[in-house]
């Protein structure tokens, strides 16, 4: 698949195909000599530099036919699919070795050389294949030229198609992508999604092969290429981890895509052109699982998926995307496993969260938008912590702070935002949270820290770190949480965000605390036998 003209975007359709009874040998045949008579064309086009289809036809068209028994439009097939392939190989700098056909495929034009008519396939010369599957969805499009191919014994036809490109629309926001080779991330200041990449499940496979050329190969020679089972076997593991490769990065692609759709977002992604020279630069293993996750593949079918669906795309350079901070601009210094740190302004985050925020940044100041500086006090643990202890306030029933407006107005707001409000001199961390036109937020009563330990107990000014978090006055002063965060949403650009990390737990619920109504609702959720929970 790739864009086609202005206004259209150019596809390929599959076709599994079967060639009648008795008629498979002579197909066979045919392609065969058409692969013959494509390398002859090409060398004689690079030979006479006859690049015009005119020159081209009048130095080939009789030979096809004649030494090659081609029919007629098959012949002109070849030799436009020869001229192509010359000027291509021409054009190229740093070309190699003449190119050479060695896989059986025709190209073939439609109504010319090929029709499809219901569910068979004619091809010219007398061939009928009947079509066992294919994609229906692209049927009312007319059939363009078409490749036929014999591969693994059997035969696929592909067709190519023009569709309508997608009316690209305005975004309402930037969702960047960082690829790293264990996981891509696809956010921006307000939300963040994680994807494991299937590199591991690939490189067994590629390992399995490697151990088996090992095994049957010696210093002097590679006996392995000489053992047909062994070769079959080494040739399917290769192919088995390429195919894992590929179907990831087109499921990932089509996610990307329509989270884009769904909320209006324009994709903003890394040029990464060139990369294949700077990572020669590293270790071997890890030079290779990034090669393995084709970069190019992954830029190609982002860049489809969105085209095919009217998507905005962004590309920024990307350097320092990882390694400046993105609220000053300072170099950022290493402080932990994937956390980097501002010297400058104290800012402190995970080395993917980092990039998205740069990302968005130079995106949306390339498109002439600008990011709104955080005002909010510095988010002193960076790492996820572990729930301690919710509780839950419905929209039904507010007893602490009534309904309407107020103070506790953003409670009717925008999930996801948050809100924060004062109690005996301490502030309450809350995150709006509800359906649809209804209203409610959850009160965050307590925390289990697992990093930046140090930093909280000098805000918090307690040697007990059990005495820490196990409450929600005392959480949010060990996070310096105050009513600068008020009706900001939770996102690394506010310096305040919860990321999934799978920690599995248990929880129970019970009655709240400290309220005398809903008394019958279990509302407190709390993580059992923890230590941190608030009583």
């Amino acid at each position: 698949m790739s864009s086609g003209n202005d206004g259209v975007l150019t596809l390929t359709i599959k076709m599994k195909v079967s060639p009648e009874p008795g008629s498979q040998e002579k197909l066979l045949n045919l392609m065969q000599r058409y692969r013959d008579a494509l390398n002859y064309s090409i060398r004689k086009i690079i030979e006479n530099k006859t690049l015009s289809l005119s020159k081209a036809h009048k130095l080939l068209y009789n030979i096809l036919k004649e030494k090659y028994n081609l029919p007629s439009r098959i012949a002109q097939d070849c030799c436009r699919e020869a001229l192509t392939i010359a000027k291509s190989w021409l054009r190229n700098e740093n070309r190699g070795k003449v190119p050479k056909a060695k896989n059986l495929s025709i190209w073939l034009t439609y109504t010319y050389s090929y029709r499809v008519k219901g569910e068979y396939v004619e091809i010219i010369g007398g061939f009928r294949l009947r079509i066992i599957g294919w994609d229906k969805r692209y049927d009312s499009y007319p059939n363009r030229e078409a490749r036929l191919v014999f591969r693994d014994s059997k035969f696929i036809l592909y067709i190519s198609k023009r569709v309508p490109k997608a009316i690209k629309y305005s975004p309402k926001d930037i969702l960047a992508i960082d690829i790293n080779e264990k996981n891509i991330v696809v956010g921006n200041s307000k939300i963040e999604h994680r994807f494991e990449t299937d590199i591991e499940r690939a490189l067994h496979y590629r390992q399995l092969a490697e151990k088996l050329q090992k095994k049957y190969s010696s210093t002097r020679y590679n006996g392995w290429t000489r053992r047909k089972n062994i070769r079959r076997r080494i040739k399917y593991l290769h192919k088995k981890a390429r195919n894992i490769i590929e179907d990831w990065v087109k499921k990932i692609s089509y996610k990307i895509a329509m989270i884009s759709k769904q909320n209006q977002y324009a994709i903003a992604r890394e040029d990464l052109t060139g990369l294949v020279e700077n990572l020669r630069k590293l270790p071997k293993d890890h030079r290779v699982s990034l090669l393995m996750l084709s970069y190019r593949k992954l830029e190609f079918w982002i860049d489809w998926q969105a085209e095919k669906r009217g998507v905005p795309i962004i590309v920024i350079e990307p350097n320092g995307t990882s390694s400046i901070c993105p609220k000053c601009g300072s170099k950022l210094k290493e402080s932990g496993h994937r956390i980097m740190r501002c010297p400058s302004c104290g800012f402190e985050a995970d080395r993917d969260i980092i990039a998205i925020l740069n990302i968005e940044k130079k995106a949306l100041s390339k498109i002439g938008g600008s990011l709104t500086t955080p005002t909010a006090s510095q988010m002193t643990d960076v790492n996820p912590n572990k729930c301690g202890e919710l509780m839950s306030r419905p929209g039904e029933n507010l007893p602490l702070l009534g309904r309407g407006g107020g103070q506790n107005k953003e409670m009717w707001e925008e999930p996801g935002k948050i809100f924060i409000y004062n109690v005996h001199n301490n502030w309450m961390f809350n995150i709006v949270s509800h359906e649809e036109d209804k209203v409610g937020a959850v009160l965050i009563r307590a925390l289990h820290p697992l990093s930046g330990i140090e930093e909280m107990m000098k805000n918090r000014k307690v040697k007990d770190m059990r005495e820490l978090t196990n409450g929600p006055g005392k959480l949010t002063k060990a996070f310096k949480i105050d009513q600068s965060f008020n009706g900001k949403f939770l996102s690394p650009r506010n310096f305040l965000y919860i990321v999934e990390r799978g920690i599995k737990v248990e929880f129970e619920s019970s009655h709240r605390i400290g309220v005398k109504k809903d008394l019958k609702e279990k509302l407190r959720f709390y993580v059992v036998n923890d230590e941190f929970v608030s009583r």
